[in-house]
Formats: structure tokens, sequence, C-alpha cells
């Protein structure tokens, strides 16, 4: 696989990074993934907003425009002989002396990582985790390198495709997926946690929340008990690989197979991955 590293178009076997990177000494650093359909990479504007947010929080001295951006991605492209890809982009602190550093990090590492997207899940079942969520580090939850709590959930839970663990906060409030997150429908009205409960600001989750809006389909975010998620009709995950894939049970509760509200939105995603660069509301 042919990689993008710090300005040069590599082969992954030659790819080195310094012990020194505080992304590697002190996790220090952030990441986006997303889709490219024939490509075209979807909704590449709000994944770098939500990172250039992270980056200026964390005092690295990073940024791109879409041209510099699209411009790797095509090389990549065309070096994997892809047309459809899962694309990682990482931009990690860089490298500074051993000890918590204060100033702005201003030779950041960048790397651009691509692979064969993987086979489409339709359902999936999902189960409660025994352990919970935990609060962000800062005053919001930023898709870091502070991943020890999802690859501990994923240990709970195994590596079965079909599958997703369901994260509630220490209050015992619904929070996220390991790699998700989670909305229901009871009643014809969307529910889905608040941000308040330390989750991850999804892009696919803004996303689906913008054609709600757009279809006028009542939407609730908030704290929400265990029970709120087991009494529901339906049940449907995001996220920016599998975009929209519907819940078939959870602890022995079978949800309805048919959803016009999750069948419209997977239509949506249909027609506009081609189109959308960023989210319209």
């Amino acid at each position: 696989m042919f990689i993008y590293l710090n300005g040069r178009f590599i082969d992954q076997s030659e790819a080195t990074i310094s012990i020194m990177d505080h992304g590697y000494l002190y996790g220090l650093g952030l990441f986006e993934t997303f889709r490219i359909y024939n490509g075209h990479p979807f909704l590449l504007d709000d994944h770098f907003q939500r990172m250039q947010h992270g980056l200026d929080e964390l005092g690295i001295d990073y940024s791109i425009s879409r041209g510099e951006a699209t411009e790797i991605l095509n090389q990549l492209l065309r070096l994997n002989e892809y047309e459809d890809a899962y694309v990682r982009w990482n931009v990690s602190a860089g490298s500074k002396e051993l000890g918590l550093y204060t100033g702005i990090y201003e030779q950041p590492t960048v790397s651009v990582l691509m692979k064969p997207l993987p086979s489409i899940v339709t359902d999936k079942e999902i189960v409660v985790l025994n352990r919970a969520r935990n609060t962000p580090e800062g005053d919001r939850r930023l898709k870091s390198h502070h991943y020890l709590n999802n690859v501990l959930a994923k240990r709970e839970l195994g590596n079965s495709p079909n599958m997703e663990g369901i994260f509630l906060t220490k209050e015992g409030w619904v929070a996220e997926g390991i790699v998700s997150n989670v909305f229901w429908i009871k009643d014809g009205v969307v529910y889905t946690p608040s941000i308040e409960t330390g989750i991850l600001d999804g892009v696919t989750r803004k996303y689906v929340r913008s054609i709600l809006q757009q279809k006028h389909i009542p939407l609730v975010e908030g704290l929400f008990a265990v029970t709120s998620l087991l009494e529901a009709d339906e049940v449907f995950l995001t996220n920016s690989i599998q975009e929209v894939v519907r819940v078939e049970s959870c602890a022995g509760t079978a949800y309805a197979k048919e959803s016009t509200i999750i069948n419209m939105l997977k239509e949506s995603f249909e027609m506009e991955t081609t189109k959308r660069w960023s989210i319209e509301i």
C-alpha cells in the first residue's frame, strides 16, 4: 500500500516517524476517517473543519485547503489503483524534547493511509457494554490518539463484524457505540444522546441530523436511560465508513425490520455521496 507521509508518497514499508514525536509519547494527535466514492471524498470539508478545531485546541499548527487535500487523495488513489477507499488522515504533534510541552507544535507529522472499503453490513446486533464511556479529558471529545477506552471496549465485545458495543456513561445514560453514534425511533420521533454525555460529535451524525431537519422529522437529543433504547421501535447506527446501519436486536429485544425513516436516510446517502463536500442545513 502506498501512503502519504510529510509531503512524500511512499510504500508503507518505508514509513518511519521519530521516537520523539509527541503523538507517540503523549497521544497528542488527531485523525479523521472518511469514504471516497468513485474518487469523491464524502463530506471532506466537515471532517477537516472538525480536525481544525481540535488541532487549534491542542496547539498543533496545521491546516490544508480542499484543493491540496484532494490532490493528495487523488495521487494515492492512482498509486493504489482504487476508485473507492477507506481513508485515515492523521496529524500528530511532531517531535519535541521529552516532557510536557506548552508551546505550539510547528512541525507536525502528517500521514494519509488508504485501504479498500470493508464489506457492507446491513444489520447489526448491539450489546450494552459493561465498560462505561469515560468523560473527555478536555471540554469535549476529540477524535484523538487517546483510544484506550474504545480498545478495551472492543476487547470486551470481540471481533464479530455484525456486533457493536454501546457505551453507557458512569451515570447510566446511553452514550455511543465503540465506533459509531446511536439513534433510535419511537412513535415516529428520532432520539439520540446529547454530546453532553461525552460522545464524539460525529460528522455522519451531523449529516443525519441535517437530513431529519430538512424532512421535518422530529429529533430529540438528551440524556436517556438504557430502557429508552430497549423500548424503541427501531434503532440504527451511524459512522463515516458504514454510514447508516439498522440494528436488528439488543439484549434479546428484536426491533422492527422495515423502517421508512431508516430507508429514507440510506437513500439520501446513495443520492448525495458524489455531490456533498459539506453538510447543508
